[in-house]
């Protein structure tokens, strides 16, 4: 039994890894996003054909992030990069407002993909230093966000550039799959730990009863 608790805060207290996948229309932010997170600084950056994947080291989280290219001929391909994907960064231009409703339909798309039932989404709301850019409750009102009632989800702004509201974003991530995690690793010790306490009753209820049937001849 003692045993079993050790391994239960070793496990919910040791480093976590996460998949994160982020993706967006195309100039929307997202290598200058991962750079920012990864470098601490600003990288000259080029439209993403393939992928970029870095780790990004996060109080007590190994962050692997995937940032996928978001031209249009290239969207097809981000299914690909579904599987095992933890949490999805949605980044989001706040200053295109020609394509917003392009963002949402490619959003949604995916968030009906079987591969991503169980993923949190953090939206991005990129480039809020833009002086016509839209706010964080417009950009949650033009993707339909409210509608996504079985999936945890949030929206930050944030400026990619100064760094600002990316780590905000970053602490919502990880608390909100850290928990999930947590919760998966409490419930398998839980499970032993039951089966643990219910085989040492039978094993001593078995001792009982070989022990009575003796005294009882005697």
């Amino acid at each position: 039994m003692g045993l079993t608790f050790t391994k239960l805060f070793s496990r919910l207290f040791a480093k976590k890894e996460m998949r994160i996948l982020m993706v967006g229309l195309d100039a929307a932010g997202k290598t200058t996003i991962l750079y920012k997170l990864k470098l601490g600084e600003i990288v000259t950056t080029i439209p993403t054909i393939g992928f970029n994947v870095e780790t990004v080291e996060y109080k007590n989280i190994s962050f692997t992030v995937w940032d996928v290219g978001g031209q249009d001929k290239i969207r097809p391909l981000w299914r690909h990069y579904f599987q095992n994907t933890q949490g999805l960064i949605f980044v989001v231009d706040s200053n295109d407002r020609d394509r917003v409703v392009e963002a949402r339909d490619e959003l949604h798309r995916m968030l009906n993909e079987d591969e991503l039932r169980d993923a949190v989404l953090l939206v991005f709301a990129n480039k809020q230093d833009l002086p016509n850019a839209m706010n964080a409750a417009e950009i949650t009102d033009k993707l339909g966000l409210h509608s996504l009632r079985q999936r945890h989800w949030y929206i930050q702004s944030t400026c990619a550039t100064s760094g600002e509201g990316l780590y905000e974003g970053l602490d919502w991530l990880s608390n909100n799959i850290a928990n999930k995690a947590n919760l998966s690793v409490l419930g398998s010790c839980l499970d032993n730990a039951c089966s643990c306490i219910f085989h040492t009753s039978l094993c001593g209820m078995f001792w009982f009863q070989n022990f009575w049937k003796c005294f009882s001849t005697l």
